[in-house]
């Protein structure tokens, strides 16, 4: 019988590589190095199949270099791309993401952030709907779109920018007469503000609008109501829509088809998100565009950052508006 050939070592890799043992323990650390050093010794560690401990490394540097990201899902598109982004941005810095799914369970939710107070990770990005979350002391945490307190960053978009900004493009491309459609949580987050944003606009204007908003887990059917009860002589009231997601906008484009109303031709229809088809070819509907790579940097830099205290405890991007062929341009 043959003798079991021996794992190959860090110095098996510099050997490979032709540099210094130093230089290996760098890459292998995650410390800086210089970009061709950094290739030849991760091209040496797949040809010989070096493998490292890392539990020896988060022994002596009490960093695991990964990140806990907890989200409700990826069947919703947006969260998916941003599942994207935040382990691309990740990634970039050497780290990993250990990805949570939550499916709105706030138990599974407390499960997580308990692996964060056991150090199995060194922070934590949350989108949460948890209304008695409690933020873990002593860790880098970091909220998407859920303002708790100074001492927790929040990342988020313009939601009352986007929400104005909907409502004018309502008016600029000749509605005449709005809505706002949305299904959200009863907490105060910040894509509540899309409300604000296009009621503040719409009465700026004198556009007239209305709202529809209903609570999760309250039945899809209450928007067919909505709509019926506002046509006369085969003819909407509204031939302004704007909806608090494209998700939603794209189930109610459908539902207005089921009743013969033509969009963009009858009404027009804004979204919010920025959602695309196949993830990243044409937009799903005229939407407000969140800036997705962008929060994914900035969540990953704050989680990141070692003066957490010192950051802002609101980061709100910049929006835009992409037409998506259900308005009239």
């Amino acid at each position: 019988m043959s003798k079991q050939k021996n794992a190959p070592t860090m110095a098996d890799v510099a050997r490979e590589a032709g540099v210094a043992l130093g230089t290996v323990s760098r890459v292998i650390n995650g410390k800086p190095v210089g970009k061709a050093f950094r290739n030849k010794v991760e091209q040496a560690i797949r040809r010989l199949g070096y493998q490292y401990n890392n539990s020896g490394r988060t022994l002596r540097t009490g960093k695991t270099n990964t990140i806990a990201f907890i989200v409700p899902n990826t069947i919703n598109p947006y969260f998916a791309h941003l599942v994207h982004h935040i382990n691309i941005a990740l990634e970039k810095r050497d780290c990993k993401m250990l990805l949570c799914f939550t499916e709105y369970d706030t138990d599974r939710e407390a499960e997580f952030i308990q692996m964060a107070r056991q150090k199995l990770v060194d922070g934590i990005i949350a989108l949460t709907y948890n209304p008695d979350l409690t933020i873990p002391d002593n860790i880098p945490f970091v909220t998407i779109d859920r303002f708790f307190s100074a001492s927790v960053p929040c990342v988020a978009s313009d939601n009352f920018g986007g929400g104005a900004m909907a409502a004018r493009r309502l008016k600029a491309l000749g509605c005449t007469s709005a809505a706002f459609l949305r299904i959200g949580s009863t907490l105060t987050n910040e894509p509540s503000k899309r409300r604000e944003g296009f009621i503040s606009a719409c009465t700026e204007m004198g556009l007239p609008y209305e709202v529809m908003a209903l609570e999760d887990g309250q039945p899809f059917s209450e928007f067919e109501h909505f709509l019926r009860s506002h046509i006369t002589d085969h003819r909407l009231a509204f031939d302004g829509l704007f909806i608090g997601t494209d998700y939603l906008a794209w189930e109610i484009i459908k539902l207005l088809r089921g009743m013969n109303i033509r969009v963009p031709e009858d009404v027009q229809v804004i979204g919010f998100d920025g959602i695309r088809m196949f993830g990243d070819q044409e937009p799903v509907v005229s939407t407000i565009v969140q800036p997705v790579q962008e929060i994914a940097e900035a969540c990953v830099s704050t989680v990141l950052s070692d003066r957490l205290s010192a950051v802002p405890s609101l980061t709100c991007l910049a929006v835009r508006y992409l037409y998506g062929g259900t308005t009239k341009e």
